[in-house]
């Protein structure tokens, strides 16, 4: 699989994070060269008290001299005991049923009152971007101050949703769009349900702001 991406890629190397979307456990992640021998090349410090070039088994399994760290723990096991138990095709059920809530929830809010997307049309992935706007600052008409408000709903409704413990999203500025929300679904154990509950509980936590 990935080396036919490869074959397709005009990239020297591509970074792969098993531990987003594929849900591996944190640490999983892997630097994909085109050119072989070249991490070794780049890395290889000859530590010869560690790789010795007299063993009696064959060298290329010190794959030590080829990472940044020397010794650490064996990250690719988890993802390869992941791919023996799920497969391929479970895999991409996981993720598709991540981009089908995303689809869902970016339905859900795009035309509701209260909610404005950051981007004009369908996410591209599992990332939606969107306001709350509370009742107060709906129909303000200077910009600037609608604008400063609006920059302090979604900390506030993060820090509530923490102090009931009920859900938690992500929020951030980007260039000169001021906070937002930015859920990111990958938690193939979440359901239609949740996303409703999710949308419900920031109208309750922000109706007041």
């Amino acid at each position: 699989m990935l080396g036919v991406f490869f074959f397709n890629c005009r990239a020297n190397s591509v970074t792969w994070n098993p531990h987003k979307m594929m849900s591996v456990p944190l640490q999983c992640s892997a630097l994909l060269v085109r050119e072989e021998g070249l991490m070794q090349s780049c890395n290889q410090m000859h530590a010869v008290y560690l790789f010795q070039q007299d063993k009696h088994y064959d060298l290329s399994y010190d794959t030590g001299d080829k990472a940044l760290q020397c010794g650490r723990h064996v990250d690719i096991f988890k993802l390869w005991l992941m791919w023996r138990a799920k497969g391929t095709i479970g895999f991409e059920a996981q993720i598709d049923k991540c981009l089908e809530l995303s689809e869902y929830l970016y339905n859900k809010i795009k035309d509701r009152e209260g909610y404005e997307m950051v981007f004009n049309g369908k996410p591209q992935h599992t990332n939606v971007c969107f306001w709350y706007l509370p009742p107060g600052i709906r129909y303000m008409e200077d910009k600037e101050e609608r604008k400063k408000h609006l920059h302090k709903v979604a900390p506030v409704i993060k820090a509530r949703m923490m102090e009931y413990g009920t859900t938690m999203v992500s929020y951030q500025p980007q260039g000169d769009k001021v906070n937002f929300f930015r859920m990111v679904i990958s938690n193939p154990a979440a359901t239609f349900e949740d996303i409703d509950f999710l949308i419900e509980e920031i109208e309750r936590l922000g109706q007041d702001l």
